[in-house]
C-alpha cells in the first residue's frame, strides 16, 4: 500500500500527468483539496472509490485517513494542486506518514506559475534579461518567512519574482519591490490559470495594485514581476547557436 502524493495541475483537468491520472484510477481512496482540486478529476477514481474533500479537515484529520487505507491495505491518491513541491504542505504530511511507518510516493504536476507564463505567453529566461526566477510568498497570516528571505532582501537581486499566496496583499507587495524595480517594472497577476473563469492582469508596479483591487483578486493567483515581462530586444540564446559545437 501507498500513500501517491499527486500533482493535481494548476486547475484544467487535462494538466495532469498521464502518470498522475492513471495512479487515481489504481487507487481506492482519494484525499483532494475541493477548493483548489479540479471535480473533474474524481471521474478517474475507480468505482466505489472512498473520495474525500481535505478543503476542511486538519493536517491529523488528513494523516487520520491515510493511516487508516494503510490498514486496510488500500492505496491513497493525495491531490495536491499545481506540483506538491511548492506552497503544498506535503512535508508535513511525509513526517507523520514517517512516524506511521505508512510509505509513499511524489507524482510531479504543472506548478501554477508555470501555467501563469503559459498564459502570458512568456519565458521566465530570457538572455541577458533575466535568467534567475525566485518563487516566493510573503508574510501576514502564515507562517513567517525564514531569515533573510524578506521580499525586501529577495528583490535586491533584481531577479523575476513570483509571488504566491500574495496577492490579498497586493499594497505590501508592490511597497517591498518598488525601491528595487521601479514604477515602470512590468508586473502580471494571473488567477485561477487554466481555468475557465482565468483572470489576467497586467500592468507596472504603478498601477498593478489599483487594477487587483478593481477586479476584487483577492486569493487562487500568482503575480509575476520582472522585465522579462515586456522583453522584446534580447539577443539569441547560445543553444541553437551556429558557432555553438554539435
Amino acid at each position: 500500500m501507498t500513500v501517491h502524493f499527486i500533482g493535481a495541475g494548476p486547475g484544467a483537468a487535462d494538466l495532469i500527468t498521464v502518470r498522475g491520472r492513471d495512479l487515481i484510477a489504481r487507487s481506492p481512496v482519494c484525499l483532494y483539496a475541493g477548493s483548489l482540486v479540479p471535480a473533474e478529476l474524481l471521474t478517474y477514481c475507480p468505482p466505489g472509490a472512498r473520495t474525500v474533500d481535505t478543503a476542511r479537515l486538519t493536517l491529523d484529520e488528513i494523516v487520520a485517513e491515510m493511516v487508516a487505507a494503510h490498514a486496510a491495505g488500500l492505496d491513497v491518491a493525495r491531490l495536491h494542486s499545481g506540483d506538491p513541491s511548492v506552497f503544498s504542505a506535503m512535508a508535513e504530511q511525509m513526517r507523520r506518514l514517517d512516524a506511521a511507518g505508512v510509505p509513499y510516493a511524489v507524482t510531479p504536476g504543472v506548478p501554477a506559475f508555470a501555467a501563469a507564463a503559459a498564459t502570458l505567453s512568456r519565458e521566465l529566461t530570457v538572455p541577458t534579461v533575466g535568467q534567475t526566477v525566485i518563487l516566493t510568498r510573503i508574510s501576514g497570516g502564515a507562517t513567517p518567512m525564514p531569515p533573510g528571505e524578506d521580499l525586501a532582501t529577495l528583490a535586491a537581486s533584481r531577479s523575476t519574482v513570483v509571488l504566491h499566496l500574495a496577492v490579498q496583499r497586493i499594497d505590501d507587495v508592490v511597497r517591498e519591490l518598488l525601491p528595487h524595480y521601479g514604477a515602470d517594472c512590468p508586473v502580471a497577476v494571473v488567477a485561477y490559470a487554466s481555468r475557465p473563469d482565468e483572470v489576467i492582469l497586467r500592468g507596472t508596479l504603478a498601477d498593478i495594485a489599483g487594477k487587483v483591487h478593481e477586479a476584487g483578486l483577492v486569493r487562487t493567483a500568482v503575480i509575476v514581476v520582472g522585465k522579462v515581462l515586456s522583453a522584446e530586444s534580447f539577443p539569441d540564446s547560445h543553444l541553437y547557436s551556429p558557432k555553438r559545437t554539435r
